[in-house]
């Protein structure tokens, strides 16, 4: 469970410790981070600038990358009960039919699990063990010295001074800490002009592990199983959802030709536009994840497109590798082990990312001869196939569990 606490708490309960860390951001990576840390004997500080959890977002699907985190955390019970396991994917075509139909458990079953929960789930499982925070917190100023960090943090009580050894900086995609560290020209952002509405339905025992997608000639419709229920993902091309979410689902009915009925439960839930989460579909990249005594994890470093479905683990992974570097650091080492972080994590993070961007290409087009031939495509192209570039990754993990 989230605990919250004042910063100047924290900051006095950090004092002592062998390593004094900042965590800025308590999303999945910036979670994961402090709850390591934390396992490890530290005390770092994490702060938040929403006041509170409540909103889930949207669905992960997690791959066996995090499974090392929920060992390590001790949380891999508290996981599989809150999850459910991924194991069949069914892809329709541009109009509807089904194309073809995969076991995915029997491609990544050998590297540990594949399972699906929402956000906000998985920050309570991360949780588990009790997780101080400072919620409304915000870092003001940094100023790096020969031997620590000088920060300004400011909360609901006023503003507190404390020096770190190490500050890291969790804050997501759009990260506004980030641009203390780099100029604007150091992160570029990909934009692939689409977004979309993610809704819920409640699931049954035929789709419980099941996760279908169409794609259209220029829009996209997903849903992905989570525990008890399903994330409905609805998407297209920005101008062409202005009207709205009614208007966007005529559109795309009068594209299809067949409309299984889990799609058409699905679509009728987002064309009613009730508590719908608007997401835009942009990515970015840092060209530098480390300065000094300040490094950058997760979406503030490497956000993704949800395309391959692997941004929350590889957030998870470089996370879990970042801990390790600092448990093993005193203070006079933190520059080394964090350059060492970046050395092990961004080229894996970065093929991670091109891989989601390539696949963004194929699905977010604007073109029925294209969708055409990529149903045709799909019904040669065995999933051992797509799924390559991530088990790659699995296959070189820098840590297992």
């Amino acid at each position: 469970m989230f605990v919250k606490v004042s910063l100047k708490e924290q900051v006095e309960k950090q004092r002592a410790d062998r390593l004094r860390v900042l965590v800025v951001g308590a999303g999945v990576a910036g979670l994961t981070l402090a709850q390591l840390l934390r396992r490890g004997g530290l005390n770092p500080v994490l702060i938040e600038r929403a006041l509170d959890n409540a909103d889930e977002g949207y669905m992960l699907a997690l791959m066996p990358l995090v499974d090392p985190a929920m060992q390590a955390l001790g949380i891999k019970d508290e996981y599989r009960a809150e999850s459910v396991p991924f194991h069949h994917y069914r892809l329709h075509g541009h109009n509807g039919p089904l194309l073809r139909e995969y076991e995915i458990d029997t491609l990544l079953d050998a590297y540990g699990d594949y399972r699906g929960l929402a956000r906000g789930e998985l920050l309570e499982v991360l949780a588990t063990h009790g997780a101080p925070i400072s919620r409304g917190a915000t870092l003001k100023s940094i100023q790096q010295t020969a031997k620590a960090m000088e920060t300004v943090l400011q909360d609901g009580n006023g503003t507190v001074e404390a020096t770190f050894d190490a500050v890291v900086l969790a804050d997501g995609l759009h990260s506004e800490s980030r641009a203390m560290l780099l100029d604007a020209s150091q992160v570029t952002t990909y934009d692939t002009d689409w977004a979309g509405w993610v809704a819920w339905i409640e699931t049954d025992a035929a789709h419980a592990d099941q996760g279908d997608e169409i794609w259209g000639a220029d829009f996209f419709v997903g849903i992905y199983p989570v525990k008890g229920r399903a994330g409905v993902f609805v998407g297209g091309d920005r101008a062409d959802m202005r009207e709205g979410p009614a208007a966007f689902i005529a559109h795309i009915r009068n594209q299809l030709t067949t409309v299984d009925p889990w799609f058409e439960r699905a679509l009728a839930t987002v064309e009613a536009g009730k508590d719908l989460y608007f997401w835009k579909l942009t990515d970015c990249r840092a060209d530098t994840w480390v300065v000094g005594r300040v490094a950058l994890v997760g979406d503030a470093a490497a956000g993704f497109l949800p395309t391959a479905g692997i941004g929350a683990g590889m957030a998870m992974e470089s996370a879990t590798v970042l801990a390790r570097h600092l448990l093993d650091a005193g203070p006079e080492d933190v520059g080394e082990a964090l350059q060492a972080y970046e050395h092990a994590q961004r080229p894996r993070a970065e093929a991670a990312q091109d891989n989601s961007r390539q696949l963004a290409k194929l699905m977010f087009r604007h073109s029925r001869a294209l969708a055409v031939i990529r149903d045709l495509a799909v019904r040669l192209v065995p999933l051992a196939t797509v799924l390559g570039p991530i088990r790659k990754l699995l296959d070189h993990r820098p840590i297992s569990a």
